[in-house]
């Protein structure tokens, strides 16, 4: 079965700021997730930043990050929230932002 994919506004800016081999490399693990959204580990407390019911997916050798959670009470839509750099838990504080917005 195929899941739905859906992007965050700014999370599709996301996928469109990356470079072009970094786009594929994102492609193909959003691609995989279409067919198993349980590909990502677990997010919880990350950095002070309650992440609990996100998963994150690697990609480039680990230097980045698919953030997404499940949609649906049986799984209907995989959201994907944010992509960004591992470094200094860069990608975390970008869906921090994000989600503080979303609430108000």
């Amino acid at each position: 079965m195929a899941y739905k994919i859906e992007f965050l506004p700014a999370a599709a800016k996301d996928f469109d700021d990356l470079a072009g081999s970094l786009k594929k490399q994102a492609a193909k693990k959003i691609d995989a997730l279409a067919e198993n959204p349980l590909l990502g580990k677990p997010l919880g407390n990350k950095f002070g930043i309650d992440l609990t019911g996100f998963y994150k997916l690697y990609f480039a050798k680990k230097k980045y990050r698919v953030v997404y959670r499940l949609i649906g009470e049986h799984v209907e839509v995989v959201e994907v929230v944010g992509i960004g750099k591992r470094d200094k838990a860069e990608v975390y504080k970008l869906i921090a932002k994000r989600l503080r917005k979303l609430k108000t």
